[in-house]
């Protein structure tokens, strides 16, 4: 079978994938956080919030349509960190996540290259994206993954499979997606590695068990 055929293939098993998945969730139960994403620790590995939390637009909720979310600057010393939380409750058919790959092109970022890196989370380690990416001359890292109650992962199309057999087996089809820019300068990418390290076990404590 050729590339094209492959690539086809994976296409219709996706889509598939996904209709499957939205129709069994309507008949599951949402599901809730045990608190809202805004009691995340305004201090994370030596990072501090220093100002409010921000509001996304309601053009930009329309399109997203999360659940909760929360949009956070964090500072340490002279560095500043955006960490960008959304949790869905039950995933549908126009209710999923947005991956950054599409929507930072769509923001006016250019993605100049990407691929993955290992996070350490309490003696393991787990996969997550990792995204350069630049706009007029200014370059970001960006790193993000999907988390729900009982897995981090990296594939939005790993997610995609996983869904449909939540929605088979349990009914609960919730998740997040959390993203983590920094500037991409000398540094920083170990910064936010070290950042999302700590991240991820307080994301797991705001889901139900």
């Amino acid at each position: 079978m050729n590339r094209s055929l492959l690539l086809f293939a994976g296409v219709t098993v996706l889509l598939a994938s996904t209709v499957v998945a939205s129709k069994v969730a309507e008949r599951g139960q949402a599901d809730t956080l045990v608190r809202p994403l805004s009691a995340m620790p305004r201090q994370i590995a030596e990072w501090r919030a220093e100002s409010p939390d921000d509001k996304l637009s309601e053009g930009t909720l329309r399109v997203l349509i999360p659940t909760d979310y929360l949009s956070r600057s964090y500072r340490k010393g002279g560095e500043q960190l955006g960490l960008f939380i959304a949790f869905y409750a039950q995933q549908r058919a126009g209710e999923n996540m947005h991956s950054p790959k599409h929507c930072l092109p769509g923001s006016g970022w250019d993605v100049w290259d990407y691929g993955s890196i290992d996070v350490p989370v309490k003696g393991a380690r787990v996969t997550i994206n990792k995204y350069s990416i630049q706009n007029n001359g200014e370059r970001a890292l960006v790193l993000y993954w999907y988390q729900s109650r009982d897995r981090v992962i990296a594939s939005e199309y790993v997610g995609k499979v996983l869904l449909v057999r939540d929605a088979l087996f349990s009914g609960r089809t919730s998740g997040s997606i959390v993203r983590i820019v920094v500037p991409d300068r000398p540094g920083m990418l170990e910064q936010a590695v070290g950042f999302a390290s700590a991240v991820i076990p307080e994301v797991h404590t705001h889901f139900r068990p």
